[in-house]
């Protein structure tokens, strides 16, 4: 699926002008155990921060005035293996798959779908304990992480990585969560 082309030379006064008054709706679904994933009033949270971060492109001007929607689906390590498998040729389950949703805008009166996440309970618990972080902080760098990849952020070139990392550390800073990078 094509990511939105960003570009990072919008100034933050427009960014907030356009976000101010854009609707949003966050599905969260759980398909796995509920068991140490939080509170979907907390994922709705963190995703909302990450959407303050969006770049004001040319191509997302309309659907910010008209709004957004995103889901985040909490699933167990089998879905998110088959996924991970058929979109990305890993057959493994990982944290986070984000899948923007490809749609060039919304129908009158509907908002624009933003894009899919897919966070994998039982990998987010093992990597929160493997890394020595809290679940909850870990939950929140994958929400924030996932959301920034739907708006078109990427890591795969060095620059592009600071540039990611770095708005991931100061909205994780907001909540009082440390540098998830550190």
């Amino acid at each position: 699926m094509q990511r939105p082309s960003v570009s990072f030379a919008d100034t933050s006064a427009a960014r907030k002008a356009v976000r101010a008054n854009a609707p949003r709706e966050i599905s969260i679904q759980f398909a796995a155990s509920r068991k140490g994933v939080p509170h979907s009033r907390s994922l709705r949270e963190w995703a909302q921060a990450a959407l303050g971060e969006i770049p004001v492109t040319a191509a997302l001007r309309k659907p910010l005035r008209e709004g957004l929607s995103l889901s985040i689906r909490v699933v167990g390590g089998a879905e998110s293996r088959r996924l991970n498998s058929a979109w990305r040729g890993k057959d493994k389950p990982t944290n986070v798959l984000s899948f923007p949703s490809g749609v060039a805008g919304a129908t009158a009166g509907e908002l624009y779908p933003l894009g899919d996440l897919i966070i994998c309970a039982p990998v987010v618990a093992r990597e929160a304990r493997e890394q020595g972080k809290t679940a909850q902080a870990h939950w929140a760098h994958m929400v924030v992480h996932g959301v920034l990849h739907l708006l078109g952020y990427d890591h795969e070139i060095d620059r592009d990585a600071r540039v990611m990392e770095a708005r991931e550390m100061n909205l994780l800073a907001k909540f009082g969560y440390p540098n998830p990078y550190a």
